[in-house]
């Protein structure tokens, strides 16, 4: 079947057909095997896109610049220091600028509205980098990865997603392995499995029994047992100071480490994580937690720098996808 994404935007992997994200893979595939060449690519020469980003990020922006410049677009760059929108411009306003301007827009924030109304107003593709209820691209990253460390076929893949299971990365993993036909395992609190949004619960129910996939809960650590892949992400960000020590006393039993990993029974598990991770004490937020007594560590250092761990090829694969995505829609 012939796929065509041009003009099309990028806002989550509910949007796009199994076809059409195995387009975007296999597209990814071919353009890092031309960047490792070292072939420079022209598929986006003359073009021009912005980054909106109203939420920080080392991932994402670099992800975005790298794979436009390698194909010979232009990339500007807009903080919420410097943009008006939702200041003294409307977003509506602002969406209609930009795409009079830009070939592509990338959204980085909160709301998965917002981005769903630039896609609206824009009359160009939109990209979603990140927001509070998704995170489309790393997903992207995420299988890409896993095709080249798992032998065998993502409908035989088994995720276990460890932590808090209400948060954009699980909703996220939700979606791409509805849409992929994999397993998926949410491994958290009882308490926090309760609270996931019923309606994403209903729109991946229905895409699994279209696709084979396999969506379960559970907080029982059997279900580790047969994990190909066991992911994690932070318990924290920058400015939940003031939450940390109840989310640490809920998901301390979900901390990654060599036990758990053990638990799967794969000795060819592999540890993956969107990144940044707190899996040591290096840094100034977990070195202050933990002079106050908090352990936020969501995965140990012992398992972040093993053989399971495969977070940097990972990282890599940010790049590569997003240039797909990129490449696929404008280019």
């Amino acid at each position: 079947m012939s796929v065509n994404l041009k003009g099309r935007s990028f806002l989550t992997l509910m949007d796009f057909t199994p076809e059409e994200i195995r387009y975007l893979l296999d597209l990814a595939k071919d353009l890092k095997a031309k960047k490792r060449a070292g072939i420079k690519g022209k598929s986006l020469e003359g073009k021009n896109i912005v980054l909106l980003f109203e939420k920080t990020s080392t991932r994402t922006r670099c992800a975005f610049e790298v794979a436009c410049h390698d194909e010979g677009g232009h990339v500007t760059f807009l903080d919420s220091g410097s943009s008006q929108m939702g200041k003294k411009e409307s977003l509506e306003d602002t969406a209609k600028v930009l795409g009079r301007f830009f070939d592509g827009i990338e959204y980085r924030g909160y709301d998965q509205k917002t981005v769903e109304d630039l896609a609206k107003h824009a009359g160009v593709p939109v990209w979603n980098g990140l927001t509070d209820a998704d995170h489309p691209t790393q997903i992207l990253a995420d299988i890409l990865t896993i095709e080249e460390h798992v032998a065998k076929p993502l409908s035989k893949v088994k995720v276990v997603f460890c932590g808090d299971v209400r948060n954009n990365m699980s909703y996220a993993w939700m979606y791409g392995c509805a849409k992929m036909g994999m397993h998926f395992v949410g491994y958290g609190p009882e308490e926090l499995i309760k609270e996931i949004d019923s309606e994403v619960l209903t729109k991946v129910t229905e895409i699994a029994s279209q696709t084979g996939a396999t969506i379960d809960f559970s907080n029982d650590k059997k279900w580790l047992k047969g994990a190909d892949v066991i992911y994690s992400d932070i318990w924290a960000s920058m400015g939940e100071e003031d939450q940390i020590p109840e989310r640490v006393d809920k998901l301390e039993p979900y901390r990654v480490t060599t036990e758990l990993i053990k638990e799967t029974e794969n000795d060819d598990v592999i540890f993956l994580h969107c990144l940044p991770s707190f899996h040591d004490f290096e840094t100034k937020m977990a070195k202050e937690q933990k002079e106050k007594g908090y352990d936020i560590r969501e995965v140990t250092d012992e398992v972040f720098r093993s053989k399971h761990s495969k977070v940097f090829d990972e990282a890599e694969n940010r790049m590569h996808t997003i240039k797909a995505v990129i490449v696929a829609t404008i280019g």
